[in-house]
C-alpha cells in the first residue's frame, strides 16, 4: 500500500487491532444468526509527509450505510459546543443573510440548525438516509450525496460556493483524503473560510486512545500533515485552535493558499510543538502498540476480577470507540452482559463483535451494577452528572483510556 497522500510505500505500523466488524455496523436481533464481516485493523505511518492512515480493506460505502447509526445530537455537550461554534464564526466572519454556509457530513443538524435560526442560507451535504432524514426535520436542507471534487464543481457551476465550510469530525474519515480537499478548494469563495475539526493525533498518542482507532477513520491527523495536504489542492491553515473535544482536537481554519488572510503565530507555534513531541520521529510511532496492549490488559483483568468477586459491571455508551476496545480485548457478554444509550437508533440492537445488547439508560435504575464501565470515556463527566443517582445507591464509573480509572 502506499500512502494516500503522496503515494509514498507505507512500510511501518502504528498499531495492529487485529480483525473487527466496522464499529457503527450494529447488529439486530436476527442478524446474530448470521455471519458477520470482520476486516483487519491496522494502522500504518507514512515516514514521509507523516500521514496516519488505516491499510486499505473496507469500501466508504460499506461503512456509511443508509442506516448508519451515530447521531451527533445525543450528546448535549456537543450541542453546546456546536452553538459556540455558529455564535463566534457568525461574529469572526461576519456572516448574515447574504451569506452561504456548507456543512460536510452534517449527520443529524446538531449544527447547521443555528445557522437556520439564525436566517444565514446553508446546506448540509450527508450521504447517510437516517441521520439527513432527522436535520431535515429541523428546517436544514440536505444533499445525500459523498463529498469529493465532483459535487464541488457541481455545486461552483450552481453558483453554490461558501463563505464557510465547516466539517466536523469528518476530515478522519474520508478514503480519498486529496480528493476531499480538492472538493474544499472548489467549493469555496475566493475570501471564503474553511473550519475542520478532527482529533489531533499529537493528543491520541499523548493518552493511548487507541480505541478511537476503526475502519471509518481512514486517517490520524496532525496539523503537520493536514498543512501538507492542504497546501497540496492549493489551500493554506491560517489559523489553528486546540479543542477539549473527543480528547483533544484541532480546529484549523483555511482558505486560498493566495488569500490575503496573514497565518496566525499560533500555527508555527503548534507545527513546533509537534515536533518536540516526536510526530516526525518514527520511534513514537512504532512505540504505540505496547500502550494500546497494557489499557486492553489493565481492562480485561478488572472486568474478570468482578466477576470472579460476584460484582456486576455494565457499559454506558454504545460507542464506536467502545466497540474498538472491547473487541480488541475480547469481551464478551459474560464479563459485559448489557450496554446502554440514550440514542434510540441503537436501543434493541447489539454491538458488532461482541454481542452485546444495547438498552435504554433506564435499565440503569432496574439493574443497579456496581460499576458502570464508561465507554466514551471523552464525556465521563457529562455521563456521570446524568446518572449522579446511581452513584448516591453505591455504583462506581470507570473509565478505561488512558488507563483503568474508579471513581
Amino acid at each position: 500500500m502506499n500512502c494516500r497522500h503522496c503515494s509514498t510505500p507505507l512500510e511501518h505500523t502504528f498499531v495492529d487491532l487485529g480483525f473487527a466488524p466496522p464499529s457503527n455496523a450494529y447488529l439486530n436481533p436476527e442478524d446474530l444468526t448470521g455471519p458477520e464481516v470482520y476486516y483487519p485493523l491496522k494502522i500504518m505511518v507514512c515516514d514521509r509527509c507523516w500521514l496516519v492512515q488505516t491499510e486499505d480493506y473496507a469500501e466508504a460505502d460499506a461503512l456509511f450505510s443508509p442506516d448508519y447509526a451515530y447521531f451527533s445530537s445525543t450528546s448535549s455537550g456537543w450541542l453546546e459546543h456546536a452553538a459556540r461554534y455558529t455564535e463566534q464564526v457568525i461574529d469572526d466572519f461576519s456572516l448574515d443573510r447574504d451569506s452561504f454556509v456548507i456543512e460536510v457530513a452534517s449527520n443529524d443538524g446538531y449544527l447547521l440548525k443555528n445557522f437556520v435560526g439564525a436566517g444565514i442560507p446553508c446546506l448540509g451535504i450527508e450521504p447517510t438516509d437516517s441521520t439527513a432524514e432527522a436535520a431535515e426535520k429541523l428546517g436544514v436542507p440536505v444533499l445525500r450525496e459523498f463529498f469529493g471534487v465532483r459535487l464541488a464543481e457541481q455545486l461552483a457551476h450552481e453558483n453554490k460556493q461558501a463563505d464557510l465550510i465547516a466539517g466536523n469530525n469528518v476530515y478522519a474519515h474520508v478514503p480519498d483524503i486529496n480528493d476531499f480537499t480538492r472538493g474544499l478548494k472548489a467549493a469555496l469563495k475566493p475570501d471564503g473560510v474553511v473550519t475542520l475539526e478532527f482529533p489531533h493525533l499529537m493528543r491520541l498518542i499523548e493518552s493511548t486512545q487507541f480505541d478511537t482507532v476503526y475502519h471509518e477513520h481512514f486517517s490520524y491527523l496532525s496539523l503537520s500533515s493536514v498543512s501538507s495536504v492542504f497546501a497540496a489542492a492549493g489551500l493554506r491553515v491560517w489559523d489553528v485552535e486546540e479543542l477539549g473535544t473527543h480528547g483533544g482536537s484541532l480546529r484549523v481554519y483555511g482558505c486560498h493558499d493566495d488569500a490575503a488572510r496573514a497565518t496566525s503565530g499560533a500555527v508555527d507555534t503548534l507545527l513546533e510543538t509537534e515536533v518536540r513531541q516526536g510526530l516526525k520521529s518514527l520511534e513514537t510511532y512504532t512505540a504505540f502498540q505496547a500502550g494500546a496492549d497494557r489499557v486492553k490488559d489493565d481492562l480485561l483483568r478488572f472486568l474478570l476480577e468482578q466477576k470472579r468477586a460476584g460484582k456486576s459491571v455494565a457499559a454506558y455508551g454504545a460507542a464506536a470507540k467502545g466497540n474498538t476496545l472491547l473487541n480488541y480485548a475480547g469481551v464478551k457478554p459474560d464479563l459485559l452482559p448489557f450496554v446502554c444509550d440514550a440514542a434510540p437508533a441503537k436501543q434493541g440492537k447489539f454491538m458488532p463483535g461482541s454481542h452485546i445488547p444495547i438498552l435504554e439508560p433506564s435499565a440503569l435504575d432496574s439493574r443497579r451494577p456496581d460499576y458502570l464501565l464508561i465507554l466514551p470515556w471523552n464525556i465521563a463527566p457529562e455521563v456521570i452528572r446524568q446518572n449522579a443517582r446511581l452513584a448516591e445507591q453505591g455504583t462506581l464509573f470507570v473509565t478505561a483510556v488512558p488507563q483503568l480509572e474508579i471513581t
